[in-house]
C-alpha cells in the first residue's frame, strides 16, 4: 500500500476541543446576556407569543381530562347544590324586596342631585366573562391563566374580579391567553379607600400567608380590624367602590413609625374558576376638548418662562400669582 493513501487525520479519541471551563464561561455569559436583554429591552416577547399560541392546542388538549373529571364531578354534585341556591335565592328574594324599592328612589334622587350639579355620570366600565385554565408554572409567583387574549380584547393591565371582590390585574398578554396576577403576589400594589374613615393607602401582596398588607400607614392611623377597604380609582386601572379586602389585625409597635396592618382578600385567590375582565378606566377617560386643550397647554407655557418674561413692570409679582 503506498504511503499517500494512509489517512493522516488523529482518530477521534485524541480530537481536542474547547476545554468544560471555556463552554461554562461562555453558556453562562449567553444566559447571561439572554436574561438581560429579556428583562431591559423585552426581546424575547415575541417569541414568547409565538410559543404561547402554537402550544395552546396542546394546552387545551392535555386540560381535556382534567375538564372531563370536574364535569364529572359537577354533575353528581349539581342538584344538591341546584337546590340549596334556589332556596337561598327564594329567601334573598324576599328579604331584599323592601330593600331594593328604597334603592330604585336613592337612585332617582342621586339622578336629580347631578342633574342639579351638573355632574357628568360615572364611567361605564367594558366587562369580558374569562375562565381560569391553571395556575402559572412559576412556584415563587402567584399567577394564573386566563383563556381569553388580545384578540378577544383583553388590554394589558386590565383589573381582573371575581364575584366577591378584585383578583388581580392582567400582566402578560398573548394573542389567545392572558396571564393574571393575584393581589396575594409580591409584586401587587392595590390603592384602596377605607370605607369607614375614607382614608387613602395601598394594599400590597403577602405572598407567604396568602394574604395581604396595608404598608406605610402611620402609627396613629384611624384603622380598626374589620374595616373594609375598596379600590379608589385613583391610579386610572381599578374602577373606584371595588371591594379589596378586609382589616383583619392591627399591630401598633412602638419601635417603628408605621403600623403593621395584615388584610384578608375577598376574593378567592387560590380557587378562582370563572372571573370578569375589566377595562381600565384610563382607557375609557374622555379627551379633552380641543379649545380645553390649548388653554391647558397655554397656561403651561406661561408658567414655564420667567416671571419678568411674562410680565413686566412692577405688576410682575401680581401677575406672577396666578
Amino acid at each position: 500500500m503506498a504511503l499517500g493513501t494512509l489517512d493522516r487525520t488523529p482518530p477521534p479519541f485524541f480530537k481536542q476541543g474547547p476545554s468544560a471551563f471555556t463552554r461554562l464561561m461562555f453558556f453562562s455569559s449567553l444566559a447571561i446576556f439572554l436574561m438581560v436583554a429579556d428583562v431591559r429591552f423585552k426581546v424575547t416577547q415575541p417569541m414568547r407569543a409565538v410559543v404561547a399560541t402554537v402550544l395552546h392546542p396542546v394546552q387545551q388538549a392535555m386540560l381535556v381530562p382534567a375538564q372531563l373529571w370536574e364535569q364529572a364531578g359537577y354533575y353528581l354534585t349539581g342538584l344538591d347544590e341546584a337546590r340549596r341556591s334556589q332556596t337561598q335565592a327564594e329567601r334573598l328574594v324576599a328579604a331584599q324586596a323592601e330593600r331594593m324599592m328604597r334603592v330604585s328612589q336613592l337612585e332617582q334622587e342621586n339622578a336629580r342631585l347631578r342633574d342639579l350639579l351638573e355632574l357628568r355620570p360615572r364611567v361605564q366600565v367594558a366587562t369580558l366573562s374569562a375562565e381560569v385554565l391553571y395556575d402559572a408554572p412559576d412556584p415563587y409567583t402567584r399567577k394564573v391563566v386566563i383563556e381569553r387574549g388580545s384578540k378577544q380584547g383583553v388590554a394589558l393591565g386590565s383589573p381582573v374580579v371575581d364575584e366577591h371582590g378584585v383578583l388581580g390585574q392582567v400582566t402578560r398578554l398573548y394573542p389567545l391567553t392572558a396571564e393574571v396576577t393575584l393581589v396575594t403576589d409580591r409584586d401587587a400594589a392595590v390603592p384602596v379607600l377605607n370605607a369607614r374613615t375614607q382614608q387613602r393607602g395601598v394594599a400590597y401582596g403577602v405572598p407567604q400567608t396568602s394574604g395581604m398588607e396595608l404598608r406605610f400607614m402611620a402609627g396613629n392611623a384611624d384603622v380598626q380590624a374589620g374595616d373594609m377597604l375598596q379600590t379608589s380609582g385613583l391610579d386610572g386601572v381599578y374602577p373606584p367602590g371595588l371591594p379589596v379586602a378586609r382589616v383583619t389585625s392591627v399591630d401598633r409597635r412602638a419601635d417603628s413609625a408605621f403600623a403593621r396592618i395584615s388584610l384578608t382578600p375577598l376574593a378567592r385567590p387560590d380557587h378562582p374558576r370563572h372571573v370578569l375582565v375589566l377595562q381600565p378606566v384610563a382607557l375609557q377617560m374622555p379627551a379633552l376638548q380641543p379649545e380645553l386643550a390649548a388653554s391647558v397647554a397655554e397656561r403651561a407655557s406661561q408658567a414655564s418662562q420667567p416671571v419678568s418674561a411674562a410680565v413686566p413692570g412692577p405688576t410682575a409679582t401680581s401677575g406672577a400669582a396666578p
